[in-house]
């Protein structure tokens, strides 16, 4: 087996993947976007475990981390996610851009509350 057509497959996905994650406003897309990219990795680290014939399959091992990674990911992501929108009712990745609390102005000395 060739290992250029997986390598190109993967390259593909991960192409789709950045294109996600930089032109989708929506945060749950961008989140299956890194999925995408995560899954491309995963299929190249496979390809080229098969096509250097490694005896301890580093490759197939380093898989199965990134989609232990990627499972744990994905959980957090959503949890945030879902957060955002219970309190903004929106999930549009550039209404996201003030995420800290808001704090009171201060209180000059001369002036009274």
């Amino acid at each position: 087996m060739h290992a250029l057509y997986p390598l190109i497959l993967s390259a593909l996905l991960f192409g789709i993947g950045i294109y996600g994650v930089l032109a989708r406003r929506n945060a749950i897309l961008v989140l299956m976007s890194v999925e995408l990219m995560l899954n491309a990795a995963n299929i190249a680290l496979v390809a080229f475990d098969v096509m250097l014939k490694d005896a301890a399959h580093a490759g197939q091992s380093l898989t199965v981390f990134v989609i232990t990674i990627a499972a744990a990911e994905i959980g957090l992501g959503l949890a945030i996610v879902l957060l955002i929108f219970r309190q903004r009712a929106t999930i549009a990745v550039d209404a996201m851009h003030d995420l800290g609390e808001h704090t009171p102005q201060r209180l000059t000395e001369g002036t009274h509350p």
